[in-house]
């Protein structure tokens, strides 16, 4: 007989989640993680709660306040002169952020029923898992089911390989004590753009480097053209077609060549991707299939090729998000319970928190056209939103794809203030199957940021009111 019904391998948002739904099914769950504080204490919620999505967004809205302090608010009629920044303070709030969420973690597990050990996990034969513990001990579990939830870790280039002192993960990006006067970042995705906005706003020069020809080429083209040229009025120097060729650091300096070029910065931000973490984990070894970039394969229903045995998140691929791995783990909890459970791919959302903000789900336009769809168009502008141009962030706009034929909605693209929180009831309407005219014709509350996705899907037949 099996010690557990489920273990789970991992405690960022696929693997907690999954732990906490196998646990309310009435499964006998423990989750294992080898996460440490500073501290050497267990800290649970993975990278994105200890050195990712959380203390970045805890960033991002100190930056923020900062930013709008020294040049927005004056146009409220705020005066503030001599607006300072405490650079130790701002870290040590991003720290509290931290702490209380992974805290919180230990109490959702407690609540919920679910064991936690801290250690390193390593599969061996017959589903079981063998724990090394952080003093050295080990232990050896086994379980009906297994759940690999390990995650992923930043992708090192070999011109430019991380000290964390000079060339900076995106660990090391949050952890900066000292505004660098000259800050280069290669890499003009989600994790380049946030952190080069954050310091950007605290005063540094911010160059980004970018090897693609094109700015955000899997958003849509007239959301990335818009939101390139807002970034650069910020002050991020945005170079594409940067095809970077070494870094060297010397004299507290770091050289950039890159396309003949040469950029000379303080720091230098490595954000090129992540990969998947299976370090240790033994995975090949008990019959595990991973392809040649070491995701893990699984089938529909995250299953590796050992029944019993699955994976979820960014082990796996696809889309790099918390949320996606979060609903993947509520998916194989209820799945091994023997419920009916399903992902639905086609509508998670994607948002990257620069400000304004940029949100999308569904289909850009290039790739409708490419799949040769026939569509509508429907758009607005923030610009002529009232709650936009009350609250001084008028900068973006709403676009809508729907089917020509039949009005379902494609996708659904938004740069501008809260982008965030607006690209919900999209995937809400795509979720429940709406057309572009149910939307249209639901009531938005006024004066509100959502009206503009109201005032976007009548435009879908040429309605726009307010435009």
């Amino acid at each position: 007989m099996a010690d557990y019904n489920v273990i789970v391998i991992g405690a960022g948002p696929a693997g907690y989640v999954a732990a906490i739904r196998c646990s309310q099914l009435g499964m006998k769950t423990v989750c294992v993680d080898k996460w440490l504080n500073s501290e050497n204490q267990a800290s649970l919620g993975g990278t994105c709660l200890n050195v990712g999505c959380i203390p970045s967004k805890a960033l991002l809205d100190s930056s923020h306040h900062y930013s709008f302090m020294q040049k927005q608010a004056a146009t409220h009629g705020i005066k503030c002169d001599n607006v300072t920044i405490d650079i130790k303070t701002m870290q040590t709030r991003k720290a509290e952020v931290v702490e209380t969420l992974t805290k919180g973690i230990a109490g959702l597990f407690k609540k919920n029923k679910v064991t936690s050990i801290t250690g390193t996990a390593k599969l061996a034969a017959n589903k079981q898992v063998i724990i090394t513990e952080p003093d050295g001990k080990q232990q050896t579990i086994s379980g009906d089911n297994i759940i690999i939830a390990t995650g992923s870790t930043p992708v090192q280039i070999p011109i430019a390989k991380f000290d964390n002192k000079f060339i900076l993960d995106s660990t090391g990006a949050l952890a900066i004590d000292k505004v660098p006067e000259r800050l280069g970042v290669i890499g003009a995705g989600a994790i380049g753009l946030e952190l080069g906005s954050v310091w950007s706003r605290l005063g540094s020069q911010v160059t980004v480097l970018e090897a693609l020809p094109d700015f955000l080429a899997m958003a849509d083209r007239k959301i990335a053209t818009l939101a390139q040229r807002e970034l650069k009025k910020q002050g991020l120097a945005i170079n594409l077609n940067a095809q970077v060729t070494s870094a060297t650091v010397a004299d507290d300096e770091v050289t950039v060549s890159y396309s003949e070029q040469q950029l000379v910065v303080d720091k230098l931000i490595v954000a090129v991707g992540r990969k998947p973490h299976t370090d240790n984990l033994d995975a090949n070894e008990a019959g595990i299939q991973m392809d040649e970039r070491g995701f893990i394969q699984v089938d529909k229903q995250c299953q590796t090729a050992i029944a019993g045995i699955y994976a979820i998140g960014d082990v796996i691929g696809g889309a790099m998000l918390a949320h996606k791995g979060s609903e993947e783990g509520v998916m194989v909890a209820e799945l091994i319970a023997g419920q009916k459970s399903k992902m639905s791919y086609a509508t998670i959302p994607f948002v990257i928190y620069t400000h304004p903000e940029i949100a999308w789900v569904g289909k850009t336009e290039q790739q409708l056209k490419s799949a040769k769809i026939e569509y509508k168009t429907g758009q607005f502008p923030f610009a002529a939103s009232g709650r936009a141009r009350a609250s001084g962030d008028t900068s973006g706009m709403v676009r809508i794809f729907a089917d020509a034929k039949t009005d379902s909605i494609l996708g659904v693209h938004i740069f501008g203030n809260n982008a965030s929180e607006l690209i919900t009831e999209a995937v809400v309407a795509m979720e429940l199957e709406a057309s572009a005219e149910d939307l249209a014709r639901t009531i938005h509350a006024h004066p509100t940021l959502a009206e503009a996705v109201h005032e976007a899907a009548l435009g879908v037949d040429g309605r726009t009111i307010h435009a």
